[in-house]
C-alpha cells in the first residue's frame, strides 16, 4: 500500500487521534461479540507501548445525529479496559472544550475513548469544522477502522486535512493484505460464494472479479433475482426487481468471461422452501422451480453437494453472504454445510476469506471461525474494495514517505 503506515510515526509524546471501528453488538449495558474490539487490540498496544497518548474514536450503531444512551460507547470503554488490563478514561462527547483537556491531560501510555462520533450529524456529513474540532485533538492521526473507510465521514477523511501525519493502522493493512491477494494474483481453482438478500452491491464484485474467478456460487436471497432473470418460477421468494436487467447482463458477461473456459456461474438447482406468515410449513423442491405462495429460505441437498464439490477443489475462497435464513435451525444446514466446506478447503492449503456481519455469524454458529485464513472485519468496506473501489478513507491517508537510496561511496 502507498500510505503512511503506523510503524512510520513517532509515537511518544505524542496525542494520537486512532479511528477504530467499534460498533459492536451491546445489550443491556454489556459487549456482545468482542471480534472488532480484539481486531483493533495490535494497533492499540503498539500506541500504548511505544509512550503515545492515545485518544480513540468510534462510531456505535445508528442514532441519528443525536445524544441516545442505547448507542452510548462507554460498556465498549469498560470491555477494552478489561481486554487491556488497564484504565481506559471515557469522554462524555467527542469535541467541545472539556473533552480537549481531558486529551491534553494523557500522560504516555494512557488511553481515552470518546464517546459515539454519530452523536453529532456533522460527522456523517463530514462537516469541515466539526472535522477541524476532532483533529484538534491529535497530532497524528492512525485509521484503524478498515470496516469504516468506505464512508466519507468526518472522523475518516475530514479530520486527514488538519493533520500533517495520517496513517494506516495494523487492522487497515492486514485487511488490505489478505483482500488483495484474492484481487491481484489468486491461486486457481478460484471459488467465489455470494449470498445475503441484498443483490446490487455484489454484482459489482462479481463484475470486477470475474474474469478472474474460476466459480461462482450464488445462494441467499440473491440467487432468485438470478433465477428470476433466467425466466424461473421463484413463487413467493426475494426479489430485486431493479436489479433483473443488470442480474441477466452479469450472468452474460459471466458465460463470456474466458474465450476457452468461461467461469462456472452456478444458481441453486433446489431449495428449501417455506409458506405461511411464519414459515411454519416447509418442504425440500424438487428442483429449481418453486411453487406460487412458497419462498425460497435455504439452498437444497443437491445444491449443498454441487457447491462443496467446487469448494473442495479450491485454493483461492471469497465468501460473503450466507445461503439462507441461518439464524432459523430449520433452514441453517445449507449456510452451515458451505461454512464446513471452506474451513475444509483451508485445511486442505487455501486461502479463505469470509466477510460481511452475517457469513461471520454463520462460521461462528458452525464453530468454523477459527479455521478461516482471514475473516473481514469489514462488510460494506469489503465489498466495495473487491468490487475495485477506491476507499476514501485509505486514499485520505498521508502517501508513502519515499525512500532515498543510499549511494555507496565510490572505491578509490
Amino acid at each position: 500500500m502507498d500510505r503512511l503506515v503506523i510503524d512510520d510515526l513517532e509515537l511518544k509524546g505524542k496525542q494520537v487521534l486512532t479511528r477504530v471501528d467499534f460498533n459492536v453488538p451491546v445489550a443491556n449495558g454489556k459487549v456482545g461479540d468482542v471480534t472488532r474490539i480484539e481486531a483493533a487490540l495490535p494497533t492499540i498496544k503498539k500506541v500504548i507501548d511505544d509512550g503515545g497518548r492515545l485518544i480513540l474514536m468510534s462510531h456505535l450503531g445508528r442514532p441519528k445525529g443525536a445524544v441516545n444512551a442505547k448507542f452510548s460507547l462507554k460498556p465498549v470503554s469498560e470491555k477494552l479496559a478489561e481486554m487491556l488490563g488497564k484504565p481506559v478514561q471515557m469522554a462524555s462527547d467527542c469535541v467541545g472544550e472539556a473533552v480537549r483537556k481531558q486529551a491534553e491531560d494523557l500522560k504516555d501510555g494512557e488511553v481515552l475513548l470518546l464517546e459515539n462520533t454519530r452523536f453529532h450529524k456533522e460527522e456523517t456529513e463530514n462537516d469541515p469544522e466539526f472535522s477541524k474540532e476532532l483533529a484538534s485533538l491529535g497530532e497524528v492521526f492512525v485509521n484503524d477502522a478498515f470496516g469504516a473507510v468506505h464512508r466519507a465521514h468526518a472522523s475518516t477523511v475530514g479530520v486527514t486535512k488538519n493533520i500533517k501525519e495520517n496513517a494506516a493502522g495494523y487492522l487497515l493493512l492486514d485487511e488490505v493484505k489478505n483482500l488483495s491477494r484474492l484481487i491481484e494474483d489468486p491461486e486457481k481453482p478460484y471459488v467465489i460464494i455470494l449470498g445475503g438478500a441484498k443483490v446490487a452491491d455484489k454484482l459489482k464484485v462479481i463484475r470486477n472479479l470475474v474474469t478472474k474467478a474460476t466459480s461462482i456460487l450464488i445462494g441467499g436471497g440473491m440467487a432468485y433475482t438470478f433465477l428470476r432473470a433466467k425466466g424461473e418460477n421463484i413463487g413467493a421468494s426475494l426479489l430485486d426487481e431493479k436489479s433483473l436487467a443488470t442480474a441477466f447482463n452479469t450472468m452474460t458477461v459471466a458465460n463470456n468471461s474466458h474465450p476457452h473456459r468461461p467461469v462456472d456461474f452456478m444458481l441453486p438447482l433446489d431449495h428449501t422452501v417455506a409458506t405461511g406468515a411464519k414459515n411454519t410449513e416447509f418442504k425440500t423442491s424438487e428442483n429449481t422451480t418453486i411453487e406460487a405462495d412458497w419462498r425460497g429460505v435455504d439452498i437444497g441437498p443437491a445444491t449443498v453437494a454441487a457447491f462443496t464439490e467446487k469448494i473442495s477443489c479450491a485454493k483461492s475462497i471469497l465468501w460473503n453472504g450466507p445461503m439462507g435464513i441461518f439464524e432459523d435451525d430449520n433452514f441453517a444446514k445449507g449456510t452451515m454445510e458451505i461454512a464446513r466446506a471452506v474451513a475444509a478447503a483451508t485445511e486442505n492449503g487455501a486461502f479463505t476469506v469470509v466477510g460481511g456481519g452475517d457469513s461471520i455469524a454463520a462460521i461462528e454458529k458452525a464453530g468454523m471461525k477459527d479455521k478461516i485464513s482471514h475473516v473481514s472485519t469489514g462488510g460494506g468496506a469489503s465489498l466495495e474494495f473487491m468490487a475495485g473501489i477506491d476507499l476514501p478513507g485509505i486514499m485520505a491517508l498521508s502517501k508513502a514517505k519515499k525512500k532515498v537510496p543510499v549511494k555507496e561511496k565510490a572505491v578509490e
